[in-house]
């Protein structure tokens, strides 16, 4: 187990991170189409911090607003940290886990389970469209594009109603790259990987094509991956992971984008997106399930982890996830005074997972009982309409700004066992309608901000009748109306040109993968509008921290509570070893540390610590009245909430063309315990997991060889350890996988 390393930890800090917003690199925040135009109200500003385009983002605002103006933790990686990460790796989370304090360790997998943000599922976007669906949650959300093709990512920790639904830990908005030369620009890209064993070479081949002239600009990206199967530090193969591996895959991924500006002074901008991304299995392996110990079913002397052999399963069809997303958006930047902004988009999701025989997945109808293999397919469709418009100067008050605008959301999805054509979860749909209004007023060195969200959306499901594993119950359809008013202020004190002060108080709004208690229905009588589970989640989140940013580094903190009076939280059902969702109350507490030291040109240290503690009840409050929920008396898991984290990287700048980062990331050893006793019926309940922490080392290279490109090295676990993730050190369904271990890349790319 690693023990906790104050002292090393104490000593570099002081050295580091930073609040994130201060590592942007790119100049354009792309994911905003104002952000393209003249004449932007915060373009207009004096300040010289605030019209500084590394510290702007756009998420939670949609138009650009200074970081020191937004009193909550902000992380904005760069375009650099992007490129690093991707000499690494490929995986589209491990960005997440190394730059961003509260967010988890990354599952290495197609799926993102396990992968919270702040002890909460995210609400992640691509260019500001939400992706995935919270009607099922299939945890494939955070795999939709291909990395290379994205400029910088901005994240808001902690619970916001800003976009919408489903921002239960925060918001992630993945921005794309914008044209910014004038002319033509081509980008070649081409990786090796290998881990030294056999089957384990994979190759990626990209082009980037920008073009600028003018008003006009276009941006076009192709991109193919071939994975081959993985290893972990002990040179055996990995289990194929039954959310969908991305061992043995293949992905493809199409981006276009074109715009141009026009009105009298380029004030207005139109802008067309398509993007088609999917990562697919190539099926040459089947999942061999490995073993814990004496202690489970069937026992074995030495524990071993799930492996994969050569093979496929008669009848079964290659795991995939595919999305398609569209959208057209115009912004004018001088509408009646202020910024007007108009996305309308269209976004579907595909999904499918591995062949299972377990027991949920039996019908004694279809084939003998344990012998039944079947595929779960989730298909999500969206579509909707975003708008904002921000004045700023409001009534002709100095520092005083509107920001206002109406969401219409539109979302629809099913779950079916796709090989036997069997519902699993009826189809889904849901509207939302969302006015919204925020005012912040800059007084000086002070910034107030408050504002109100009023979700307004109904959730409708056709009768249907559960699968035999749950008796075959009729379930009657019906409707839930969801209603709510999502408050949000803060402050932030400005001390001197380094220091700052904020504090906020915010409310988040999500569903709570309502799929899941929809298809666990098994008792005759039920109807949808009468089903307690389906009750939306609602977070009330306080925060409080600080930033300092002098000129050679920055440092930042921030203490967080999140609470929720009807949570969730996901446990293991000893029957069937799947997911459970639990609805009591959850309270979150967190700290998180960032910063960045730059010694001087040559050499730069980052680094960030997150301590995240949850607690949620043994059981929720009894529909009949006869007793109500139970105190914050259970730990929340690993399933919930990601062991303490620290991470830290150096840079060396050794030559004027060539650089090296040095990097590591720990994750703690812990041990959580509980217990309480029902005083209505002396029920007694207890809880006891354990997870043994790891730190990874890892290391990229570049070379800048001018016209003839950029050679990179990366190395992913540089000293091949032999771990296991700390998700699946919890007892579930085949989840006993190791850690990828050492895996070598060498890039080329070149410019033209």
């Amino acid at each position: 187990m690693i023990k906790p390393l104050s002292a090393a930890i104490s000593s570099i800090l002081l050295f580091s991170a930073i609040p994130a917003g201060a590592h942007a690199q790119d100049a354009t925040p792309a994911g905003s189409t104002a952000t393209q135009t003249a004449g932007t109200p915060d373009a207009k500003k004096k300040d010289d911090k605030v019209v500084d385009l590394n510290r702007i983002i756009v998420t939670g605002t949609r138009t650009p607003k200074a970081v020191d103006e937004i009193p909550g933790a902000i992380t904005v990686i760069s375009k650099e940290e992007i490129q690093h990460t991707l000499l690494v790796t490929e995986d589209a989370t491990a960005v997440l886990a190394r730059s961003v304090p509260g967010y988890a360790e990354s599952s290495q997998a197609m799926s993102n389970t396990g992968e919270t943000l702040r002890g909460r599922i995210p609400l992640r976007l691509f260019d500001g469209i939400p992706q995935g669906s919270p009607l099922r949650e299939g945890t494939r959300n955070g795999t939709f594009t291909d990395m290379g093709i994205i400029g910088r990512v901005e994240v808001i920790n902690g619970p916001s109603a800003s976009e919408g639904i489903g921002a239960a830990g925060g918001i992630i908005n993945y921005i794309s790259k914008v044209p910014t030369k004038q002319g033509t620009e081509t980008t070649f890209t081409t990786r090796y990987q290998t881990q030294g064993h056999g089957g384990s070479e994979g190759w990626k081949t990209g082009l980037t094509f920008a073009a600028k002239q003018d008003a006009y600009d276009v941006l076009l990206s192709a991109s193919y991956i071939d994975r081959g199967i993985s290893y972990d530090g002990d040179g055996r193969r990995i289990g194929m992971n039954t959310s969908g591996s991305l061992a043995d895959s293949t992905s493809k991924n199409l981006f276009l984008k074109g715009g141009f500006n026009f009105g009298a002074s380029n004030e207005q901008r139109l802008q067309a997106t398509y993007s088609h991304f999917k990562i697919e299995g190539k099926g040459n392996y089947v999942q061999v399930l490995g073993c814990r110990g004496p202690t489970d079913d069937p026992p074995c002397a030495v524990p071993r982890t799930n492996t994969s052999e050569k093979g496929h399963i008669f009848g079964s069809r290659g795991a995939f996830n595919d999305f398609k997303q569209y959208s057209l958006a115009y912004s004018n930047a001088d509408f009646f005074g202020g910024a007007l902004e108009i996305n309308v988009y269209k976004a579907d999701q595909a999904m499918r997972y591995l062949p299972e025989n377990s027991s949920d997945k039996q019908d004694p109808l279809i084939a003998p009982m344990g012998t039944l293999f079947d595929q779960s397919e989730i298909d999500s469709h969206k579509k909707g309409i975003r708008t904002s418009w921000t004045r700023s100067e409001l009534f002709n008050v100095s520092g005083l700004e509107l920001h206002t605008g109406i969401d219409f959301g539109r979302d629809k999805a099913q779950q079916q066992l796709a090989l036997t054509k069997r519902l699993w979860v009826p189809p889904m749909n849901y509207k939302s309608t969302a006015p919204y209004a925020q005012l912040s007023w800059d007084v000086g060195p002070l910034t107030l901000s408050g504002g109100i969200r009023r979700e307004d959306d109904k959730l409708t499901v056709n009768s249907y009748t559960t699968t035999w594993y749950r008796n075959r119950v009729f379930v009657e359809g019906g409707g839930v109306k969801y209603t709510k008013n999502l408050k949000n202020f803060g402050a932030i004190w400005r001390i001197d040109s380094e220091w700052s002060l904020f504090g906020s108080y915010s409310e988040g709004f999500t569903l709570p993968n309502i799929g899941i208690p929809l298809r666990n229905i098994n008792v005759p009588g039920q109807s949808v509008s009468r089903i307690r589970d389906l009750d939306a989640i609602v977070f009330k989140n306080t925060e409080a921290g600080f930033n300092w940013r002098g000129d050679h580094g920055a440092f930042g903190a921030t203490h967080y509570i999140s609470k929720s009076p009807f949570g969730a939280s996901l446990t293991i059902d000893p029957n069937t070893s799947d997911f459970i969702l639990t609805r009591a109350p959850v309270r979150i507490e967190g700290t998180e540390v960032t910063g960045e030291w730059r010694f001087d040109e040559q050499w730069k240290v980052t680094g960030l610590y997150s301590h995240i503690r949850g607690k949620t009840a043994f059981w929720s409050a009894d529909p009949a009245g006869r007793y109500g929920a139970g105190g914050l008396n259970k730990p929340m898991g690993v399933l919930d909430i990601n062991p303490d984290k620290f991470a830290a990287a150096v840079t060396w700048k050794f030559l004027p063309n060539a650089d090296a980062t040095l990097g590591f990331t720990s994750l703690f050893g812990r041990h959580l315990r509980g217990s309480d006793t029902r005083a209505y019926d002396g029920r007694t309940y207890s809880y006891d997991e354990q997870t043994h922490g790891y730190t990874l080392f890892d290391l990229g290279v570049n070379y800048d060889m001018a016209r003839y490109g950029k050679l990179s090295l990366g190395v992913e676990n540089l000293f091949d350890k032999q771990y296991i993730l700390s998700w699946s050190q919890l007892a579930g369904y085949q989840n006993y996988w190791a850690g990828r271990g050492r895996m070598t890349s060498l890039t080329y790319t070149i410019t033209f």
